[in-house]
């Protein structure tokens, strides 16, 4: 099976309105947040409960924005941060953005207190 190949822009074409845009959305904000410990994921584990074709429009705009690198490994979708072309583009936002994700995720189903 000849692996799949995804578009990714690059590095000097991301840009912040780009990033805040895809960002900007609460699903694609918890992606972000589950990518953040720096792994591959598989596309699955990024979003619970989501129709295919719904996860699939989420990674592309990630991945359209430079936010992430998807490759495709036989019938897996796998997925992580650009986290050095978004440092070396916008230095701190990345960080930022995922400490604020990971503040106001709530806990166990309940609301984290500030």
């Amino acid at each position: 099976m000849t692996p799949r190949s995804y578009e990714h822009p690059p590095e000097q074409e991301i840009s912040l309105p780009k990033v805040l845009a895809a960002l900007s959305d609460p699903i694609r904000l918890e992606m972000l947040r589950r990518l953040s410990d720096g792994e591959e994921h598989d596309s699955i584990t990024l979003a619970d409960d989501l129709p295919r074709s719904t996860l699939t429009y989420h990674t592309r705009i990630l991945r359209e924005a430079g936010v992430t690198f998807t490759r495709g490994e036989g019938r897996l979708c796998l997925i992580s941060l650009r986290t050095r072309d978004l440092d070396a583009r916008l230095p701190g936002l990345l960080p930022a953005i995922i400490e604020q994700a990971t503040r106001e995720t709530p806990a166990d189903g309940a609301e984290k207190s500030s």
